[in-house]
């Protein structure tokens, strides 16, 4: 990481610096000093790196860039201008003596280091001070800076070396007592590869060196107390269990926050710079490259409606895939450096096997959904991978064991600011297993992440197609391993010089298969464990396994025989589990979920613990990693669980075993079996007394397996429990490769803990030459060096572990052993003199007196801090409770007002409904009324209508009988048409030779006035018919008219009654 995403990533509230180990640093925040004290350090264990510094952040951060940032001379003064400038516009008051930076490999005897008064401004680093040294200056040969007008205040061991309680006590305790300070110039790398140096100011000769990665925690005492102008670091020798702090005092005050910069400098993980990289600019918001970080999940359908996340097996790092199952692909995009581009969508996620993939091979996915995060960090892109598709068929098939092949998966994002679409494209390791296979640990359940650095260039304002402020095109989309497979395939002669750079000047640990005779201890943890086994094995524990599940209560006759050879590395979680008998722990599953949510009272010992267990095991080293996080729940969950014996120094190392074999919930049920019923937990029971006699039973059995050892043994005075306490306490876990103490464990959970002896026994065997030749020392350091490097063989621990099998040690001797250790200590208690029993009773009483007035001064000091605390939040429970008694008492007046008008609005609405049941009952009578008068109307019009028909009928027989007689008549056809109207006179006259006679026509005319006047009168009764109609028409009109307004008249008075008494309301409230 550059220079200026350090600067970013650093916090300026917090108080120290911290590394966990040599190669691992974290950013940690800030707790408050009462939760520090409260914790007593515990929190901070945990965490990694912390710096504190005084001023404004703008301020801290321009003194960090000048500390970090390697300027060339001639820029030099620029930037103490600027320094002074920041300084002067954030504090107008500046003390008598300044400080100044300078960061530079040039020799330092150009530069006068003299014990005298600093000022500003200083000139470049190769100049000399006009008025004497700087507080910083260079260091030979070496990327450092330097610091003097400081104080050495002296060393002491530390217990706790990440503990800034602790380190905060002791430099209280040293500033207090220390009479003969010495004075020193410091020198701080500004790499991690460098070695902070203490120097003569005089003679500038060095006086003494810790190498960074021997430096694991850096802390400054509070503004406020006398420490405020000190500081210390605590170190230790690489891979040893002594801590020491060394504390100092700083003349100047404000230069301390400087000094704990330059350690975080230090702290940096710079191992990978290079001359190339050397030129490359650090990415500052302004920069052209973005940083991206692409991460891929693999999920599958689990048969119960839900998409669980596939593991990874941890030694290839490969997705472990079902055959034939439904997948989800889930993508992560996070932008982790410079001006935050704004993901607007994605429109395509592909999918191919294998790698270095053409375009068109690349088959869409189905999109299932797109968005931020809940926290909005992160963009998250699903789509739906159908297995069956021909298209994935090669990564549909059932890999062989020992290879895994290529996925390749492109998503298509959308950025605003970017003229054209990006793609992102992931390649991952997968492997295909049957749907039926065994899922077995150790698997995790990370995703596959891979950060990419994307290069833009701004398009200039002419040139752009979109509104946004700025606007770019792509110049390149690179990936971290891209990069890193150029720069090896470039410049293999510079990288090969780095890297023989770096072994000069960090040692790193031996590995595995190194014979090397140093002193330093084999690292616990190490020793890789193969899963490969030969398939007719793997076929017999099958048979086994399948036999066994049909009666778990009783073990398979052959089970004895098969361990003893060793489980094979695939099987041993669920074989473990089945000989622990925990193939039924869902209680003890359930308990842990709940235990893990209580408070340890030894959280700081098992942070502390954790830390220090299997460092040389990829899942536990990194800090604050997956491993680290389940270790230190699982040893929480049984300190709270077994409260009689609590955390022991050394379960650590067996709850890691189990847990690199199985989920942590597992993990701590088979570590309940263990303790319990395999009675190991009676070692840590009555002082040890157990464990004691374990050690008298292992020297009475050397006495009779190996004489001649057990002579040697009493003539150097070297007792059991001196090489033998870590191989009961944690079960050889401690020291021995990993394979070996993998079959320890298959034996102890088969066979019980008597196993131990013979492994034990088995160990002095194989070693008696060696151990005869050796004196008291010479063999306590074979047993802690020599003798677990000689197993890093694996060939050697199988020859142990079959030696240690071909041993027979009967129960019935062990228990004779056990009777005679306990008459031997009754003995022993009876003939010692009483005087010397009670000098040593109170010698172990004092000390428990000291412990606990520790234990109790710590206790006030958490009692008054959590006092502070409680009267702090006493005072504020007091100003909330005041506040929500006058809340209360507003609400039950607003109640009692809401309660007065819900009864006036009770009673109006009484009222209204009164009113409304009259004219509702008023409405339905006249309605009944009208419905009468229109039911008599419409009968009086049917009887009409009837009537007019009769008559109308009638009227047309009478005329077709007049018709008939009038064509009967010859006569009266002269006269009439055959469609019965009376023919013209003309006609007449031509027709008729002959008079009618006059009364004929007189009758005739007569009937026809008769007939007109029928006629006439029936019209007018159908007339008088159709307006007694209209009338009653018109009435049922008005009828209806007067039920619709009193209708909306009782409407209208409602809704003016609710309209007032809402505004009365409303006036009242205002």
């Amino acid at each position: 990481m550059d220079d200026k995403a350090s600067v970013g990533k650093i916090s300026v509230s917090s108080d120290s610096v911290s590394t966990l180990n040599s190669e691992d640093f974290v950013l940690v925040f800030k707790q408050g000093d009462e939760m520090h004290s409260a914790n007593n350090g515990s929190d901070d264990e945990k965490t990694g790196l912390k710096i504190v510094g005084n001023g404004s952040e703008q301020q801290l951060q321009k003194e960090l860039e000048d500390v970090l940032m390697d300027t060339p001379a001639e820029y030099q003064d620029l930037h103490v201008e600027e320094i002074e400038k920041a300084q002067a516009e954030e504090d107008p008051v500046q003390p008598s003596d300044e400080v100044s930076i300078t960061s530079s490999t040039v020799n330092p005897s150009s530069v006068g280091l003299q014990k005298t008064d600093m000022s500003l401004p200083v000139k470049a680093a190769q100049q000399e001070c006009i008025h004497g040294t700087s507080v910083f200056s260079s260091v030979p040969e070496e990327d450092s800076v330097l610091f003097s007008k400081l104080t050495y205040l002296g060393c002491a061991s530390v217990n706790a070396p990440r503990s800034e309680v602790e380190a905060l006590r002791m430099m209280s305790i040293l500033r207090g007592q220390c009479q003969n300070a010495l004075d020193v110039t410091l020198s701080v790398p500004n790499v991690s590869e460098g070695t902070v140096r203490l120097l003569d100011p005089q003679t500038n000769t060095e006086i003494a060196k810790y190498p960074i990665y021997k430096i694991l925690f850096c802390v400054r005492g509070h503004d406020g107390t006398t420490e405020s102008d000190c500081f210390a670091f605590t170190e230790s020798h690489y891979n040893a269990e002594l801590f020491r702090i060394h504390v100092f005092r700083c003349e100047i005050q404000e230069a301390v926050s400087r000094i704990l910069y330059s350690f975080a400098t230090a702290f940096r993980r710079s191992a990978k710079q290079t001359p190339l990289s050397a030129s490359i600019p650090p990415q500052t918001p302004d920069s052209d490259i973005f940083t991206f970080s692409v991460s891929l999940e693999i999920k599958e359908d689990d048969g119960k409606g839900y998409f669980s996340a596939v593991p990874k097996e941890k030694d290839r790092q490969c997705f472990r895939l079902r055959q034939g199952v439904d997948k989800k692909i889930v993508i992560y995009v996070q932008q982790t450096s410079n001006k935050e581009l704004a993901i607007e969508r994605c429109f395509g996620l592909l999918l191919s096997p294998g790698k270095d993939v053409r375009n068109s091979d690349m088959h869409l996915l189905e999109l299932e959904s797109m968005g931020k995060s809940s926290d909005g960090k992160s963009y998250i892109i699903t789509g739906s991978w159908n297995t069956k598709s021909p298209h994935f068929q090669a990564i549909n098939e059932e890999t062989p064991k020992d290879k895994v092949i290529f996925l390749t998966t492109a998503v298509d994002l959308v950025i605003t600011e970017v003229q054209e679409p990006v793609r992102f494209l992931l390649e991952t390791k997968i492997r295909v297993c049957s749907v039926n296979e065994r899922l077995f640990w150790p698997f995790s359940k990370r995703s596959s992440t891979e950060n990419f650095f994307l290069k833009l260039k701004q398009i200039e304002r002419k040139e752009r197609k979109n509104n946004c402020d700025t606007f770019y095109e792509v110049i390149c989309l690179e990936s971290e391993s891209e990069r890193e497979r150029r720069k090896t395939t470039a410049s293999p002669s510079i990288r090969l010089l780095q890297y023989g750079q770096q072994t000069t000047s960090i040692p790193s640990p031996p590995e595995d298969d190194e014979e090397e005779d140093n002193d330093e201890p084999l690292l616990s943890g190490s020793g890789d464990v193969s899963k490969e086994c030969a398939e007719k094995i793997l076929e017999t524990w099958g048979d086994l396994l399948s036999k066994w599940h049909l009666n778990l209560s009783v073990r398979p006759k052959q089970l004895s025989a098969l361990v003893r050879s060793g489980v094979p590395e695939a099987l041993r979680g669920e074989v473990w589990q089945l000989l622990a008998g925990c193939h039924n722990n869902d209680c003890l599953v359930e308990k842990y979920r709940l235990l893990i949510t209580k408070e340890s009272p030894q959280d700081s010992a098992i942070t502390r613990d954790i830390n220090r267990t299997f460092p040389a095991h990829d899942y536990f080293k990194d800090t604050g990693g997956d491993g680290q996080d389940s270790l230190y729940k699982i040893c929480k969950a049984y300190s709270v669980y077994d409260e009689e014996i609590g955390y022991c120094q050394g379960q650590s190392f067996l709850a890691a075993v189990l847990l690199l074999h199985m989920p942590e919930e597992q993990a701590f049920s088979v570590l309940v079996k263990i303790m319990f019923e395999y009675g190991l937990r009676e070692l840590f029971k009555q002082n040890f007394e157990d464990l004691h006699c374990k050690f008298y039973q292992l020297e009475r059995l050397m006495q009779e397996y190996i004489p001649d050892l057990y002579t040697h043994f009493l003539e150097i005075s070297l007792e059991a429990h001196m090489y033998a306490s870590q191989w009961f306490l944690t079960l050889f876990t401690a020291k021995f490769p990993l394979y070996m103490v993998f079959h320890i464990i298959d034996l102890l959970l088969c066979e019980g803990i008597s196993v131990i002896f013979n492994v034990a026994l088995g160990l002095l065997k194989t070693s008696k030459d060696d151990l005869l030749l050796t004196d008291f020392e010479g063999a306590l350091k074979y047993f802690r060096v020599q003798l677990p490097k000689r197993y890093r063989s694996e060939d050697n621990a199988k020859r142990l572990m079959e030696l240690a099998c071909s041993l027979k040690i009967s129960q019935k001797k062990l228990k004779k052993y056990e009777r005679e250790y306990h008459m031997m200590r009754e003995q022993q208690a009876q003939q010692e003199d009483p005087v010397e029993r009670f000098e040593r009773e109170n010698r172990r009483l004092q000390e428990a007196n000291m412990r606990l007035e520790q234990e109790n001064d710590d206790l006030a000091h958490e009692l008054v801090t959590s006092k502070i605390a409680l009267r702090k939040d006493l005072d504020n429970a007091e100003e909330k409770s005041d506040a929500l008694n006058k809340e209360l008492l507003m609400t039950k007046q607003k109640l009692i007002d809401a309660e007065e008008e819900k009864r006036r609005l009770e009673e109006e609405s009484a009222q209204l409904k009164e009113m409304c049941r009259r004219e509702l009952d008023k409405a339905e009578s006249e309605i009944k009324k009208n419905s009468s008068i229109i039911g008599d109307y419409k009968q009086i019009c049917s009887q009409l209508s009837d009537r007019l028909e009769k008559q109308h009928s009638s009227n047309k027989a009478e005329i077709e009988k007049i018709r008939q007689k009038v064509d009967g008549c010859e006569r009266c056809r002269e006269f009439f048409n055959t469609e019965g109207h009376l023919k013209p006179v003309s006609i007449l006259k031509e027709s008729f030779t002959m008079e009618d006679t006059d009364e004929e026509k007189e009758s005739l005319k007569n009937q026809l006035r008769e007939m007109e006047l029928e006629l006439a009168q029936t019209k007018l009764q159908l007339v008088e018919a159709e307006c007694k109609i209209q009338d009653l028409e018109h009435h049922l009109g008005l009828a209806f008219n007067e039920v619709q307004a009193a209708k909306k008249t009782w409407f209208n008075r409602t809704i003016s009654s609710i309209k007032t008494a809402t505004g009365v309301q409303g006036k009242e409230t205002s």
